[in-house]
């Protein structure tokens, strides 16, 4: 593990006035939205949508770096030119989803643990030998009748701690998510509790991995009322509380938090 270089791509990644673009929607996903345009999910159209994203002019003005589908790191552009290497040419840094996504935590009924560390290192080594230098993994946290339970919130944890470890070894920053949903009922305040419960074990679980904090970006979410809320905090409160939450517990030598694409306040 590089720990300069992986500093380095982390601060690149968040330069000002960048942002980094999420095109890792998997077939299933991307497939509902080409349905919703009578567009049909071929590889070739799939390819040609990313493509158009990837090339767009000045582009590199404001994006710093992009989350690729395994589909699409591989893929080559209408010229010949494989989307990533594209992407370098504008200095655009590739990154790679690698979780396998949310699956039912058997035994906790309405919640989720992630998977996909199986073969983890091997496939991120691939990746980096590919032309990713940045990864990202997603964790989903659901605030309901009596959960999250803490056992959702430790394994999930560990899991994001297990995988940032791996991505650094394998020479990948990696984008640590662990997600509070915004769906259901719950107040403000409940989101504040569960986020600081687990933002805390989740930097407990890095800690314990010797995870290189200074070659890492953090991407959670904001402290908001539930969706279905009927009465749904302000955005000064969700500013407040989002800040009070993070500066609490975020350490000072991680290089920086990540809005989820989903953030969005009601006054």
């Amino acid at each position: 593990m590089d720990k300069d270089k992986l500093s380095n791509i982390a601060k690149k990644l968040v330069a000002p006035y960048k942002g980094i673009l999420a095109a890792d929607e998997s077939n299933p996903t991307i497939k509902k939205r080409f349905d919703s345009i009578d567009i049909e999910s071929t590889e070739n159209n799939r390819r040609d949508y990313r493509e158009l994203l990837f090339s767009t002019k000045g582009i590199e003005d404001y994006i710093s770096g992009i989350i690729l589908y395994e589909e699409t790191l591989y893929q080559k552009s209408s010229k010949g030119q494989l989307l990533s290497e594209l992407l370098q040419s504008k200095d655009v840094i590739p990154g790679i989803k690698v979780d396998k996504s949310a699956k039912d935590f058997i035994g906790f009924p309405g919640e989720k643990i992630t998977e996909g560390l199986d073969g983890l290192y091997d496939r991120m080594k691939n990746f980096h030998d590919d032309g990713a230098r940045f990864s990202k993994w997603r964790a989903v946290i659901t605030i309901g009748d009596q959960i999250p339970s803490a056992q959702c919130i430790e394994l999930n944890a560990v899991l994001l701690a297990r995988y940032a470890i791996t991505s650094q070894e394998a020479g990948l920053v990696p984008i640590v998510e662990p997600e509070v949903l915004m769906d259901g009922e719950h107040s403000i305040n409940s989101c504040y509790e569960v986020t600081n419960k687990t933002l805390n074990e989740v930097f407990n679980q890095l800690d314990k991995h010797k995870v290189n904090l200074s070659g890492i970006l953090l991407k959670p979410n904001m402290v908001l009322s539930g969706k279905e809320s009927s009465d749904r905090a302000n955005k000064n409160q969700v500013a407040e509380m989002t800040l009070k939450c993070f500066r609490d517990i975020i350490p000072k030598n991680v290089p920086a938090c990540n809005s989820l694409s989903s953030w969005n306040v009601t006054s």
